[in-house]
């Protein structure tokens, strides 16, 4: 395998777009709330586990705004047993921010801010087009590997309440 590309997000984002990328404060827990809501299939969190993502989970949380709307939001963490690795826990975009490259900048974004996160992972139900894109095309992006297993099982992991989830891995790749 080639040698992966370092990333830098700012190379991500069109600096005319009118687009600001940041890490959200508590004050954004209930936009951020509402945008989930709005972008169905996505399982919603309680509005307490949404302020809490943008309060004590920040540093590896982003949202995207366009003209003080809230349109696009990345949540994620590094597994305290994996500090060169950076899991997504859920993407949001706006229906009319869809198609832009958006989910992938906000993960750059936050990559960007840990410069020892080697590895990106995530789970991923089987019918989730967008975010096998996301994650596939993000790999070829870095020149670096994809992977995927089953995680977590229907029956076993969710008692039949929940499609079985594939985790992915990208990666290794530098953050510059």
């Amino acid at each position: 395998m080639a040698q992966a590309k370092p990333i830098d997000s700012r190379k991500e984002s069109p600096a005319d777009d009118g687009l600001v990328l940041r890490a959200p404060t508590a004050e954004d827990g209930y936009r951020v709330h509402d945008l989930i809501a709005n972008c169905k299939p996505l399982d919603e969190n309680s509005l307490y586990c949404n302020l809490l993502q943008c309060s004590d989970f920040q540093d590896t949380c982003a949202i995207a705004e366009k003209d003080g709307e809230v349109i696009g939001f990345l949540s994620g963490y590094c597994p305290p047993k994996k500090p060169d690795t950076f899991f997504v826990w859920q993407v949001a975009v706006s229906e009319k921010a869809r198609g832009l490259g958006l989910a992938r900048r906000m993960m750059l974004d936050i990559v960007s801010r840990h410069k020892d996160v080697k590895f990106i992972e995530a789970t991923i139900t089987e019918d989730n087009e967008a975010s096998w894109a996301l994650f596939k095309g993000t790999a070829k992006k870095l020149g670096t590997e994809f992977q995927s297993f089953p995680r977590f099982d229907r029956e076993r992991h969710f008692n039949g309440r929940h499609d079985s989830e594939f985790a992915i891995k990208i990666g290794p790749f530098a953050v510059q």
